[in-house]
């Protein structure tokens, strides 16, 4: 039997991410030297990377990195994707997001597509990825990324479990006289996930779609004739506060609007991004 023990196990099992018969195999074959059952668990990642392509990433991290610029703030913020919450907590998965990060905003990277083939190390962001899924012997994704900037960009990020990284992380842009509620604003995003900043934003045709429904929902509820264009616009209304951040409910005052709350301290609200991993 080879000699190594449970800690050691639970050792390696930290060190790599993989899974607890992936590990005692390792060490098995390398007669317990840790060392050697590392290099076995990366060949043998290395081997299944293929077989992990159709493997689901629901599991992952949200990161921010802000930046002052000359005209004011650049931010940054990446959806790193793996299989599993075990290997979300991993040291080594945290460490690759923050690589993968600095690689992408470096690189000046607004998309996915741009970030994967930013340099990081001797390498590109999507090399470095590729190698630690190996490692850790799971599918690594980048799912998304997204740049902002303007005078100020406030962030937040948001934990839904104690013992994983931030999965919802939000970005919003503002004027100086903004930043004074973009926290606030901020929150509001991550806790009601808001799709439009304006009205304005809303593609005419999901307008016209909404008018369609509500239209049809009135006549099935037998409303007169003469009553339904104002039943629809109202309706239509109902529509704009759940999806336009600005006409919603402030989530910490429902007594005003987001947009009301920007006006409060003569601020402007002009873009916002939320990211939620899996959704």
């Amino acid at each position: 039997m080879a000699n190594y023990t449970a800690a050691d196990i639970k050792a390696l099992r930290e060190r790599t991410g993989a899974g607890m018969l992936d590990v005692k195999k390792a060490l098995d074959a390398a007669d317990g030297d840790a060392e050697k059952a590392i290099e076995i668990i990366r060949t043998k990642g290395l081997a299944r990377a293929a077989k992990r392509e159709g493997n689901a990433t629901s599991e992952g991290l949200v990161a921010v990195k802000v930046e002052d610029t000359a005209a004011g703030q650049v931010a940054t913020m990446i959806e790193l994707n793996a299989e599993t919450d075990f290997v979300v907590k991993n040291e080594k998965f945290i460490s690759l997001a923050d690589a993968v990060l600095e690689a992408t905003a470096a690189a000046g990277a607004a998309d996915e597509v741009a970030a994967a083939a930013a340099p990081a190390g001797e390498g590109t962001v999507a090399e470095l990825i590729a190698a630690q899924g190996a490692t850790l012997g799971e599918k690594l994704v980048l799912r998304r990324v997204a740049r902002v900037e303007g005078p100020k960009v406030t962030t937040y990020l948001h934990k839904t479990a104690k013992d994983l990284p931030p999965s919802i992380g939000v970005l919003v842009v503002t004027d100086e006289a903004g930043e004074a509620v973009a926290k606030d604003i901020a929150q509001h995003v991550a806790a009601m996930a808001p799709k439009y900043l304006t009205r304005e934003d809303v593609p005419a045709d999901v307008v016209e779609k909404e008018r369609e429904i509500a239209l049809e929902t009135s006549k099935n509820e037998g409303k007169p004739e003469a009553a339904l264009p104002k039943i629809v616009e109202g309706r239509l209304n109902g529509f704009f506060k759940e999806v336009v951040l600005i006409d919603q409910p402030l989530a910490k005052d429902p007594k005003t609007t987001v947009g009301k709350h920007v006006a409060s301290v003569n601020g402007s609200l002009t873009a916002f991004v939320r990211f939620r991993v899996g959704s």
